[in-house]
């Protein structure tokens, strides 16, 4: 409790307590508890560490230098990698719009349809995109289209997820307008929510197309084509200085669409 100056004595300011000592040195032991825990359960030990690292230098050996002749054969592996990014992205996108709608509690006030519909969405993110990959490889086949149905689902769960998030926050003025007017609940999401929200869902879909094209890069290894398959290839017959040529490749490609996602959504935002 204390006094402006030049206050009266009925004008009292209520200024918080800096935390004390304590509470800084209680939650410095329970982070330490916590990994300590962590450590043991796992059988983690920095001992480890320090003895795999002589064999981490020699793989880095084997890898460099690169076998720069391997590159025309992995040429058509990263443009099925990113074939299968964008067919993916898209038809997630697609997708996650109802499925945001539906989601968004301002935009569907029935709780028995807007928390069942996050809770299977909840769900999808729940399972890993190579063991979605894995699945579709056991009912498609090999090839690039369980790796493109497990980009689409693993879209859906991230793009549905943020747009109905922002939904939520949008202005419900234009929106109160709209209904008085007399326009319908199609009418009020086209002309209210789209011109709101259209900037933001695009910067969404990049931000999905960027993290698919990493993903998409290793499904490869449970036969769900792209470049993942050259990758298995060469680590399977410990050609290191192939795989580093896919490496660098792989990082050239994903800086670049970096670049040009940051500045399309500096553009729209």
């Amino acid at each position: 409790m204390g006094k402006e100056p030049g206050s009266s004595p009925a004008q009292v300011v209520n200024r918080p307590k800096p935390p004390g000592r304590t509470k800084h040195l209680l939650t410095l032991v329970i982070i330490l508890l916590l990994l300590w825990a962590s450590a043991k359960q796992t059988d983690a030990s920095f001992t480890e560490l320090f003895e795999g690292f002589p064999n981490m230098l020699d793989l880095l050996k084997e890898m460099f230098p690169p076998r720069w002749s391997y590159f025309d054969n992995i040429v058509q592996g990263m443009l099925e990698t990113i074939r299968m990014a964008l067919i993916g992205t898209t038809i997630g996108a697609i997708i996650a719009i109802p499925v945001s709608i539906i989601c968004a509690g301002n935009l569907m006030p029935s709780r028995w349809i807007s928390y069942p519909a996050r809770f299977l969405l909840n769900l999808i993110r729940t399972v890993p995109d190579l063991l979605l990959a894995a699945l579709f490889v056991a009912v498609f086949g090999l090839g690039p289209i369980p790796g493109i149905l497990a980009l689409a689902v693993f879209s859906i769960g991230l793009i549905a997820k943020l747009t109905y998030e922002t939904l939520e926050t949008i202005d419900q003025g234009p929106l109160e307008a709209m209904t008085a007017v007399g326009m319908n609940r199609i009418q009020l999401i086209v002309y209210g929510v789209v011109p709101q929200l259209a900037a933001q869902f695009t910067s969404y879909v990049l931000y999905a197309f960027e993290i698919n094209i990493r993903a998409a890069a290793i499904l490869g290894l449970v036969g769900a084509g792209g470049i993942g398959l050259y990758y298995e290839a060469t680590l399977g017959f410990l050609e290191y200085d192939k795989t580093s040529v896919i490496i660098l490749f792989t990082l050239v490609i994903v800086l670049v669409i970096d670049y040009v996602s940051t500045k399309l959504r500096e553009k729209l935002l």
